[in-house]
């Protein structure tokens, strides 16, 4: 086993040096490795005898469970065992569509130490999306809970069909893996190369089409170790990542990252997150470390913060950039600065404010261990801002290894010597990178470069705003000027004086050529995973004619006291 040595040794050095960044980013190199398997060769050997809490789920109704290292590990060798029976073999792809429920956690660790091709997949896929994965993705089995199979019914093809919870008919119920005698003993049919695939990831499509995103057993268990890092994580801790499955940051902070650490998942299951609950629930449960996406926090941000008694240590903001408005906030209830951190399906965390590090307000941070970051200019030139991009030349492991199907894509984002984001960054002198926004968000307005990122922060400080999404709007003297969505927060009304209070908002504190000059009350268009669609903002402007106008919107030109 001198290769686990390897992995276990760059994991405690980054828990060693959790609070000396510098120390960190200079001596960390990740381990090489050629045969992999992060479920046998690591969990399970952690897992030996160990008594401390790996998994903690509470549900709405109050009910609760509580696993051990030492019984997941068995737990996942039943489910394993049982896949194996049902006809999961190595290199086969198992589409996982279930909730936060203690079924998946096993699910996944089966599924590594089968060597199968986990796909994972969010509840709220419509049967057209589901169809489009199985067929893409060349699914072969098929887990989901007893309400969610309905959804298959019109899907034909070949693949195995497995229930989480309850029964249904033609389906195999996972709850028979629990119940066979001596199956707690798993044997592994061969071994599992380091680059052989271990996750396919359908990205989220805030732009086009999701692209699926290929990742290997080093690429995800291992390139975690740096999103470790970034979050603080230690043995014993109670860590709380407020995601839904189905998408990469779930594997991220509920899965990877906190058992590379021997820190505890916890999971908080709702049908609907209310802030109030979820602070009281971290405060009876002594979580430590809480990771939530902006929209969780500018939630949070609206109770009396102060008043709940946490015992959190860690504060980590992910999914979107977060405003320094939040960031101030909970820091005056909690003495607490949230971390912001920056990483994409394709990768693990790349950028991001390690513990115990000055967080510059409004920055993502710096470089994580392992990570050799460039920002590009359109010719592909290193400049001080520009395009996100990964040195190749010292290949982080956590970098995807292909979009599946899709050579001409990969050659694309990989050309030149990097790996190309399609994020757009800027770099202070002290190596700290703030975003800017996608490439295809930035915009030009009277010849000035326009981050939409940059405006949406500065109008949630309003106290009427809860989101916004900047677009260019059509002008025919300017070309183009910023217009905002926005969804208001509960108790304000949209109309015409609240308009001009936003305007005048704007006005005061914005510099002229950045002034959000057109705003339009309305619900935000978003992604399923939550972010929003600004491209579909985009087009609805567009596509309008210049004089045209809709309801609940209003232009600065309609108030004699903005000219």
């Amino acid at each position: 086993m001198p290769q686990i040595l390897g992995f276990e040794a760059a994991r405690d050095m980054l828990i060693a040096q959790r609070d000396q960044y510098e120390v960190a980013y200079r001596d960390f190199r990740w381990p090489v490795l050629s045969e992999f398997n992060w479920a046998l060769d690591f969990f399970d050997e952690e897992a030996i005898d160990n008594s401390a809490l790996a998994l903690w789920v509470v549900e709405e109704d109050g009910r609760e469970t509580r696993l051990t290292f030492a019984e997941m590990s068995d737990r996942s060798n039943r489910v394993a065992n049982f896949l194996r029976a049902h006809g999961v073999v190595r290199g086969d792809r198992v589409l996982l569509m279930l909730p936060n429920q203690v079924e998946l956690w096993d699910l996944m660790l089966a599924c590594i130490k089968l060597g199968a091709v986990m796909i994972p997949a969010t509840t709220l896929l419509a049967p057209a999306d589901l169809a489009d994965r199985l067929g893409r993705g060349r699914v072969g089995h098929v887990v989901t809970t007893a309400v969610d199979a309905v959804k298959f019914d019109a899907i034909p093809g070949q693949y195995s069909r497995i229930v989480a919870g309850g029964t249904r008919k033609g389906w195999s119920p996972l709850a028979a893996a629990y119940d066979l005698a001596g199956s707690d003993l798993f044997v592994p049919d061969g071994r599992t190369l380091a680059t052989d695939p271990l996750l396919l990831y359908f990205t989220s499509g805030t732009t086009s089409r999701p692209k699926l995103v290929l990742h290997t057993h080093q690429s995800y268990p291992v390139g975690h170790l740096a999103t470790m890092y970034w979050l603080g994580l230690q043995p014993g801790d109670v860590h709380w990542n407020i995601s839904s499955p189905g998408w990469a940051k779930h594997a991220w902070s509920c899965f990877f990252a906190p058992w590379n650490a021997g820190a505890a998942v916890f999971v908080h299951n709702v049908a609907r997150f209310d802030a109030r609950t979820a602070l009281e629930t971290a405060a009876r449960c002594g979580v430590t470390a809480l990771c939530a996406p902006p929209t969780v926090w500018r939630m949070m941000i609206q109770e009396d913060l102060a008043r709940y008694p946490v015992q959190f240590r860690e504060l980590i903001g992910a999914g979107e950039p977060l405003n320094p408005e939040v960031i101030d906030k909970v820091r005056r209830a909690w003495g607490i600065t949230i971390r912001d951190g920056y990483g994409q399906t394709e990768t693990c965390c790349q950028i991001g404010n390690p513990p115990g590090q000055t967080v510059k307000p409004g920055a993502m941070g710096r470089p994580m261990p392992g990570y050799r970051v460039a920002l590009l200019d359109q010719d592909g030139n290193e400049t001080d801002e520009g395009e996100v991009a990964l040195v190749l030349a010292s290949r982080p492991t956590g970098l995807m290894q292909r979009y599946e199907d899709d050579p001409e894509t990969t050659a694309d984002v990989m050309r030149g010597g990097y790996y190309r984001t399609g994020d757009v960054a800027m770099r202070d002198e002290r190596g700290y990178y703030t975003y800017v926004g996608r490439t295809d968000d930035v915009f030009k307005a009277s010849d000035y470069r326009i981050s939409p990122f940059e405006l949406e922060s500065e109008l949630i400080k309003h106290p009427a705003v809860a989101e916004a999404g900047v677009v260019p709007s059509p002008d025919p003297i300017r070309l183009a000027v910023p217009k905002a969505f926005i969804t208001l927060r509960s108790g304000f009304a949209a109309d015409s004086g609240l308009a001009l209070d936003i305007l005048r908002f704007c006005k005061d504190n914005l510099a002229p050529y950045k002034r959000v000059r057109r705003i339009e009350f309305c619900e935000l268009p978003k992604t399923i995973s939550g972010k929003i669609r600004r491209v579909e903002l985009r087009r609805t402007e567009e596509a309008r004619s210049l004089e045209s106008r809709r309801p609940n919107e209003y232009w600065d030109a309609d108030f004699p006291e903005m000219s």
